[in-house]
């Protein structure tokens, strides 16, 4: 004890004696002197050089090993987000579950930074998730009760499969599941990020970190958008995680083994003929007739149907073409040119051709899907020369065109998924709103009219349709109600259709009031077509209370730190939390906006999340080589919020493309740049990196739970939400740097 004390003393003395050693690890890091008095005392009492070649060369590996263990992570969700949903099929419409488990797992992971090492659960836990999701994925899970309408179909499981009430129980399942996963590579994580603490390089190492995970989007991109099947989802990552756990030999056998049998149960499982960028898709031909069954994640998606009329014998096909041709029929005159939103394989393209007429536009998002109609469709409606394929999403269709259509057919675009694992909305949601509707008004000829297919499973959905047209037109439309298979409702409304509106009553016009004054109707701020109301449902607020009480457990029962944090006793980073908190709500709020303006596709999403990574990387090593105040960059930060608060990015969506992009690049970039600034300016005078880590990706935990408050406020109101807890976050940071000073003083 007295040894350690007198070496204390010599280091102390040396650097009153010598301040020019501390000069330059303090401009790189305030607080790099104090790790330097305990760590860089030589067995004499001396000082010794912070950055001998030994230690550059040590720098330089934990680089490089954080990059690949941030890369591996990246990679593991990304995997996750796309093969669990195509398993078990409830978790499509959640995959933002998986987004905030890897983000408490790595956590909680990092919170073990000084604890005996965690890489055994790394295997284990893989091995777990893909055997839960492909033994779940032949369940039934019923969703009875819950109040967002979601398309739990399975018809491919036969009448013996077993059915389970409820779908939380697969939902915490996999949570908890993917949580656990995630916990060693966050270990891992936090002992690199404070490695580079000790040498006093903390935002190198957290720009090592970043690069990892924007190299990670990227090569996961390409695998996704390369058609590649489950199995080269998988096999990076795990080979790669082969060098993560070289020096391990235990671990590097158990990883062997779990390699080969993560690899063996996802190729048994994977029975799709082919895989878009949304879902898993197989096509099967139906019994005794032309027709054929396209699966989407396992579950009846479309039917291409045959359209011929000498095969219209039959009661099924003969519902199925009424169906298709009440629209066309009801019209009263021949159709020139047509738009088919939501075309699928071809079903309403068929139907047109049949009807003779001379221009179909055919808008699909999904390519899968597309070339399924091209090979599998019996009318090959398609190859007709007549027709023109655009592969892209609907509303930016509407947006970009400038072309007007006779009718304008939104086909059955209910989808089965997401728009993006950042967010609650669905593929399909910014079809079915106002504005879109609006768009698609625009888009028709003085005679033309707009017909809507939908399979409506709830009143409200109807109520919604209803008063969503009503809006845009100024009337209620014509409905026809009946099983037509693929859909049970056809609704008709614009100047083409007039003659089919029913005379103006008081009856009439108190309905329309009525449906537009009770009904929260979908717009581009609230796109909730599949909710009854506004607000968070109890399902919603069940699963939020269940997530936050496993990672309250996780937290608290695995830091000591934490729990002295719970107990008012010191060891918490509220700053560090608020950041991450505040911008996981920006994040999705930027992701959703850019889907918005230039489509949400698959395409947008992984462009718009690898633009804010390689931003936050940009500001990063600005930071480190000319540090700006957080006081500075944070007025940079709300001022930029606020703008993004006031200024109506679908406003732009018809604008000219160079425009768009560069009011996109200020739009997104210039908050994610200051907020990039803010952080590295906080986490720089970290003393512990792996616990400011640690409590940052906890905040985003709770700002991904958060995010589900836009079903009741809409997202232009969480922008506020954020700015409100960067708000709390400078606050905190100045009352920190006041305390700072003040121990200092005395």
């Amino acid at each position: 004890e007295e040894s350690v004390l007198g070496a204390q003393a010599a280091a102390m003395s040396a650097a009153v004696a010598m301040p020019t050693v501390l000069r330059k690890p303090r401009l790189r890091d305030p607080t790099a002197a104090s790790m330097l008095l305990m760590d860089g005392t030589t067995s004499n009492g001396g000082l010794m050089s912070a950055h001998t070649n030994d230690e550059h060369a040590g720098l330089r590996r934990h680089g490089i090993e954080l990059l690949a263990v941030s890369s591996i992570a990246l990679f593991q969700e990304l995997a996750f987000i796309r093969w669990l949903p195509a398993e078990v099929r409830v978790v499509a419409y959640f995959p933002n579950l998986i987004l905030i488990a890897a983000f408490l797992g790595l956590g909680v992971g990092s919170l073990h930074g000084r604890s005996r090492s965690l890489l055994a659960l790394w295997p284990i836990g893989l091995v777990l998730v893909v055997v839960a999701g492909v033994l779940m994925g032949g369940i039934a899970f019923t969703a009875e009760g819950i109040s967002e309408h979601l398309w739990l179909l399975y018809y491919d499981l036969g009448q013996d499969a077993p059915v389970v009430e409820g779908i939380r129980i697969p939902i915490m399942l996999i949570f908890a599941l993917v949580t656990l996963s995630f916990v060693p590579l966050g270990q891992v994580i936090g002992q690199k990020l404070q490695a580079f603490r000790n040498a006093g390089f903390s935002l190198r190492g957290y720009a090592a970190d970043l690069a990892g995970s924007l190299a990670g989007v990227i090569l996961f991109s390409w695998v996704s958008f390369g058609s590649l099947r489950p199995f080269w989802w998988f096999a990076p990552f795990l080979i790669a995680g082969l060098l993560l756990v070289w020096a391990h030999k235990r671990v590097f056998a158990l990883h062997i083994v779990a390699t080969v049998v993560v690899l063996t149960v996802v190729l048994m499982a994977d029975d799709a003929q082919m895989y878009s960028p949304y879902y898993s898709l197989s096509a099967e031909r139906a019994e005794e007739r032309p027709d054929f069954r396209i699966q989407a994640n396992g579950a009846l998606h479309q039917i291409a149907f045959d359209m011929n009329e000498v095969v219209a014998s039959d009661v099924l096909r003969r519902a199925v073409l009424e169906g298709y041709r009440i629209p066309h029929r009801r019209l009263g005159r021949p159709i020139r040119k047509a738009l088919v939103l939501g075309a699928g394989t071809g079903n309403d393209v068929a139907v047109l051709l049949s009807e003779g007429v001379r221009e179909v536009h055919a808008v699909e998002i999904d390519p899968g899907i597309i070339q399924l109609g091209r090979d599998i469709h019996p009318n090959r409606p398609y190859a007709d020369p007549r027709v023109t394929v655009h592969n892209m999403d609907a509303r930016t269709f509407l947006n970009e065109s400038d072309e007007l259509f006779d009718l304008i057919v939104f086909g059955t675009l209910d989808s089965m998924t997401r728009l993006s694992a950042l967010s609650n909305v669905r593929l399909d949601n910014f079809v079915y709103t106002t504005e879109a509707l609006s768009s698609a008004r625009a888009r028709l000829t003085d005679d033309g009219g707009l017909a809507l297919y939908f399979m409506v499973g709830e009143p409200y959905i109807h109520d919604h349709l209803l008063g969503l047209l009503g809006e845009t037109f100024g009337y209620l439309p014509a409905v026809e109600h009946g099983e037509f298979t693929v859909f049970n409702s056809v609704y008709m409304a614009g100047p083409g259709y007039a003659h089919l509106r029913p005379p103006s009553t008081p009856d009439s016009r108190a309905r329309l009031a009525t449906l537009l004054e009770a009904a929260d109707l979908p717009s581009d701020d609230w796109p909730y077509l599949y909710l009854a109301e506004r607000g968070v449902s109890s399902f919603y607020m069940s699963l939020m209370a269940l997530m936050a009480l496993l990672a309250a457990l996780l937290v608290f029962g695995s830091s000591p730190e934490m729990r002295r944090a719970l107990r008012g006793a010191g060891g918490g980073d509220i700053e560090m939390f608020l950041f991450g908190l505040a911008f996981l709500l920006i994040e999705t709020r930027f992701v959703t906006a850019m889907n918005l303006l230039w489509g949400a596709t698959w395409i947008t999403s992984a462009v718009v999340f690898g633009a804010i990574l390689a931003t936050i990387l940009v500001a990063t090593l600005l930071a480190d080589r000319h540090p700006m105040s957080w006081r500075y960059a944070g007025i940079g930060l709300l001022v930029g919020l606020f703008a993004v608060y006031l200024f109506p990015m679908q406003s732009l969506a018809r604008g000219d493309g160079i425009v768009r992009l560069a009011i996109s690049g200020v739009y997104v970039g210039v908050p994610v740049f200051f907020a990039a600034l803010c952080f590295a300016d906080r986490f720089r005078v970290r003393a512990s990196a792996d616990l400011a880590f640690a409590w940052n990706l906890l905040g985003a935990v709770c700002g991904g739970l958060l995010e589900f408050l836009s079903m009741s406020l809409g997202f232009r109101a969480m922008t506020l939400v954020a700015m409100c807890a960067y708000l709390l976050a400078f606050l905190a940071a100045g009352q920190r740097e006041k305390a700072e000073r003040e121990v200092a003083v005395s």
